[in-house]
């Protein structure tokens, strides 16, 4: 099967009403190096029984009272004395782009669907992803599927939301589309981005600064000299049968249990390390994404409604004998520790750090294995009434720096199970080899 999308022509949505002029600074997490890009993200939706195809009107008007709320993202970003990125809340609107594809949602295949081979025609263009200053801040293409299902391929400028905030500002659209435009249920967005401001003056953490001193050259990595036509990307589903193989080799004593994040971002870490033949002397690093918004937080770091950036970025680092010659506790271990690490002065402490290094050359990154979970941004709460939502999440797709992190996200197969599909991106060869590690954990 084939699947070419029948894009109409790009236009702009503007804020609904007057929205206020100003400039708005970022946080320092906000305006990261790393976050310059505009993050794609697909959701499907499939149509409820008795509802027919809705208007374009429909998702259009919705989209221009939701900047009405959310107006910095129908604003421009640009660079401020200094380097650092401000927003300029001009109201020059977001890209809207209606499609067609002669295809069902069935025909798209199993899930993940993000994987379908034609996901790239379910998003617009939008030039070189890394461009961010003086472009749209969002563009959403919504591809009509046969069926009546619907696809809403997005792009957002990662140094404006994370994963919740997308999903927040996704969730007033459909809320808005829903209701007609009432917006009495929306959440109220909350800017505020001087919460995640560095001190004056900076203190970063001593134990993060040697972390940092350990980090290696890029001459030795495979992941890096590869070149990206010869990488593979794969999805991976772990059912509830999977993840009870894969629980017989973690320690019983640990407390709390631990969680399908711990167990399958351990697991993969190994296999992925064993794939790559590193040497057994050399570090390997781990590095996955934690937010501060949730319940292992015991008070809340920024308030309800807040869109922007609360990623923090715990990271451990062993050799590869001691990751692939210990028991899986060992590598449990490390991840628990590194998240019983982010208390509120580490959070601050990398908050100053990142901001030290505002202007600097980029770190060096070698042999580090990248993890963010996104399963619980919020997306089964999308709902627009005439359809549901069946699948959604980050696909591989842009540059190798986009694809190179390992997302881990939900989807339901045909039988209506629960499954975890986790995105890995390897050399070829090194694909095959992984592979085979995981089939031997899980079997």
């Amino acid at each position: 099967m084939s699947l070419v999308a029948r894009r109409g022509k790009p236009e702009l949505v503007l804020p609904a009403r007057a929205t206020p002029r100003e400039t708005l600074p970022l946080s320092d997490i906000d305006d990261h190096r790393d976050l310059r890009y505009l993050q794609p993200a697909v959701e499907f939706f499939s149509a409820v029984d008795g509802h027919g195809r809705p208007a374009k009107a429909v998702f259009t008007a919705a989209l221009a009272e939701a900047l009405v709320h959310y107006y910095p993202l129908a604003g421009r970003l640009r660079e401020a004395p200094g380097g650092r990125l401000v927003v300029e809340c001009t109201g020059e609107g977001v890209v809207f782009v209606e499609a067609e594809a002669d295809v069902s949602m069935d025909e798209l295949g199993e899930p993940p669907l993000t994987a379908c081979p034609f996901v790239e025609e379910l998003l617009c263009d939008v030039g070189d992803a890394r461009v961010v200053v003086g472009v749209p801040l969002f563009f959403m293409q919504l591809t009509q599927l046969r069926s009546g299902g619907f696809v809403i391929g997005l792009h957002i400028c990662h140094n404006i939301a994370d994963g919740y905030g997308s999903t927040q500002f996704l969730k007033c659209i459909a809320d808005l589309a829903r209701s007609g435009g009432d917006t009495s249920q929306i959440v109220s967005p909350v800017w505020n981005r001087e919460l995640l401001t560095a001190r004056i003056p900076p203190h970063i953490n001593l134990a993060y600064e040697e972390f940092l001193q350990r980090l290696g050259s890029t001459t030795d990595d495979i992941m890096l000299s590869t070149p990206p036509e010869e990488m593979v990307g794969r999805f991976f589903l772990f059912g509830p049968r999977d993840m009870a193989s894969l629980r017989r080799h973690a320690p019983v004593h640990l407390t709390p249990p631990i969680t399908s994040f711990e167990l399958l971002t351990a697991v993969m870490w190994r296999c992925r390390t064993v794939a790559l033949s590193y040497e057994l002397h050399q570090r390997v690093r781990l590095m996955f994404s934690l937010n501060a918004r949730g319940r292992w937080k015991r008070h809340a770091l920024v308030p309800h409604g807040f869109y922007g950036n609360v990623l923090f970025y715990p990271a451990v680092d062993t050799t590869v004998e001691e990751l692939c010659f210990n028991p899986l506790g060992y590598a449990l271990g490390l991840i628990r520790e590194a998240k019983c690490d982010m208390t509120d002065d580490n959070m601050e402490s990398m908050v100053d750090f990142m901001a030290s290094m505002r202007g600097r050359p980029p770190l060096t990154m070698d042999r580090m294995y990248q993890v963010s979970d996104i399963k619980w941004v919020g997306q089964d709460a999308l709902d627009f009434r005439w359809a549901k939502r069946v699948d959604g999440g980050v696909p591989m797709v842009g540059d190798i720096a986009s694809k190179s992190v390992s997302y881990h996200m939900r989807c339901r197969n045909g039988k209506g199970h629960d499954l975890i599909a986790v995105s890995m991106l390897l050399p070829g060869p090194a694909m095959h080899k992984f592979e085979k590690e995981i089939h031997v954990w899980v079997d």
